[in-house]
Parts: structure tokens; sequence; C-alpha cells
């Protein structure tokens, strides 16, 4: 897997496949990392490898990928590693696509780069809703927890700070409702069906969203997770620049 280094960041990252390029944002929540994708009901690495340039990478701090937390700008920091990855790739414009956690990316990177991204595929997108909160303080707890036993040079207060403030608000974290409302930016989106990954989100993001189109029921049965990955792709090229 190659290295990039980027500012205080060091990211491992894959590419794969020729054509216009699609960025990849794994499933995992703060583990979001390249080899996470094998756990997604529709996993791009095997089902889109011949149809674009796929770009995968561990996130920052998971996986083989370190650097520093910026307690100001959580979600800004993993955005500019993303995007600062594809400058160093050479990509101006790409599609990207992102499960779970990766939802919020999707939106925090058109957010931060709107000519940039052509199109987003959400899968399974979390949200916070009203009984599900404490799951999110769980999971970056955790992550934080683990991150500390490895690196002295991190400290448990940083974490707190970090972890404190990019996960506090609700709907996907990373933007707000107003942001979606005026988001010009095609969008497919498959909401999930379990607690980290409420339905009403999904929809919620497709309801609000200028362009975006939902696809459901995806995960129920083989056929329908078949079907949805012909939905992706028929969506991703039908939005490919010429």
């Amino acid at each position: 897997m190659p290295i990039f280094v980027h500012e205080e960041a060091t990211i491992h990252y894959e590419v794969h496949g020729h054509g216009f390029p699609l960025l990849l944002i794994s499933p995992g929540g703060m583990n979001s990392t390249v080899e996470m994708w094998a756990r997604a009901t529709i996993n791009p690495l095997e089902v889109y490898r011949d149809d674009f340039r796929l770009i995968a990478m561990d996130q920052r701090n998971a996986g083989k990928s370190t650097g520093p937390l910026d307690v100001a700008d959580p979600w800004g920091s993993f955005a500019g590693d993303q995007l600062a990855l594809l400058d160093h790739l050479g990509v101006s414009t790409f599609h990207v696509m992102g499960c779970c956690i990766g939802g919020s990316y999707v939106l925090k990177l058109i957010e931060q780069a709107p000519a940039r991204v052509v199109s987003g595929v959400l899968q399974q997108p979390i949200g916070i809703i009203d009984d599900n909160s404490h799951l999110f303080d769980a999971m970056w707890r955790s992550w934080g927890a683990d991150l500390t036993d490895k690196r002295s040079d991190i400290k448990t207060q940083t974490v707190e700070e970090f972890g404190s403030r990019m996960w506090d608000g609700d709907f996907v974290v990373s933007v707000s409702r107003d942001f979606v409302r005026s988001c010009p930016t095609p969008m497919l989106v498959l909401p999930g069906v379990d607690q980290f990954h409420p339905t009403t989100t999904g929809r919620e993001i497709a309801a609000l969203a200028q362009r975006a189109e939902v696809f459901e029921p995806w995960k129920d049965t083989l056929e329908h997770s078949d079907q949805a990955v012909e939905a992706v792709r028929l969506f991703l090229r039908s939005h490919t620049p010429a």
C-alpha cells in the first residue's frame, strides 16, 4: 500500500483500475480503512474495478494512517487529507462513494470542494437521532482509548476534546441540514436499516438535497443488492463527464 505524507499526517492508500476517478471512503466509524470495504454490502473495490479509477484510503489515525488530532476542525481535517491525496494523484474532479461514516465525509467533501465533486453515493449513511447518540459516543471513546494506548504523543484530554467536538450534533454531524438543502451536487442515497445507520436519516438526506435520488430496498435480499450495485454503476456513469 503506497504512502502519502500530508503536512503531519501519513496516509496509506490504494489505487485500482482505470477511468474517471472514484474516491472510496469506507465504513468502520473512526476505524475507516480500506480493509473495511470487505464488510460492506456493496464493496466497490470488487464490483467497480473495471468501471472507474478507484482510490481508497485509511483515514487519519485508522489502520496504517497516522496524524495529529485537529481539535479545532475534526471533520475538516479528514476532508483536507482526502483532497490532498487527490491533489497528490493529479485528480481534479471525481466521484465519491462513502459507506457508514463515509456518507458524512462525502457531504463534508461537497461542502469543502463543491466544484471538484461531480457526484456522491451514500451507502447506509450514519445519523444521530433521539435514541442512538450513546452508540456513537461509545464508538469514538473506544477508538480514542486504543489510540492513546498506541501513541504516547496523544493525550487523553486531547482525544476527549477532539471526539466531543467531532460528534457534537445530530443528523449527519459533519454538515447541517441547511447545507444539504442548498446542495446541488447529484447524489444517490442507499438508506441504512439499523441504529447506526437510521433509515430516516438516509431518506431525509435524499428529501432535502436538490438533486438526490434514493434507492431502496437494497439490503434485504441478494437480488435487491445486485440491483443496487447496478443502480450505483448507472448513476455514476450518467454523471461522468464526457
